[in-house]
């Protein structure tokens, strides 16, 4: 069983930042990619960015130069730092890890349950 849990969501203003973490538990030796997803009221989840084991990151090109993805391998741990966010960026973000080693299974995918984000004056 793994685990992933969000932090770090919350209320800023438009050209505030926030830095969302996510914390992956449950026996675990290794996770290929962790990543974040968004979705916002009325739209489908969309990938905000991805990184890989070997730090290889991917981000959407509406967050490019804005977030900042980064992760830390031996705690199972994933942060997205946000900077000059805009109304567009509120949404719920989703913590997402994708094949999952741990003692006793091999897990193709795991979801966390979200972090608000609102960016509003």
């Amino acid at each position: 069983q793994v685990q992933l849990v969000e932090s770090g969501g919350g209320l800023v203003q438009p050209g505030g930042s926030l830095t969302l973490s996510c914390a992956a538990s449950g026996s675990i030796l290794s996770i290929y990619s962790m990543g974040w997803y968004r979705q916002a009221p009325g739209k489908q989840r969309e990938l905000v960015a991805i990184i890989t084991s070997g730090g290889s990151a991917n981000l959407a090109d509406s967050v490019k130069g804005r977030f900042t993805i980064f992760r830390d391998n031996a705690k199972n741990t994933v942060h997205l730092q946000m900077n000059s966010l805009k109304p567009e960026d509120a949404a719920v973000y989703y913590c997402n890890s994708e094949d999952i080693r741990t003692r006793g299974a091999r897990i193709p995918q795991s979801w966390g349950r979200g972090t608000r984000v609102t960016v509003s004056s």
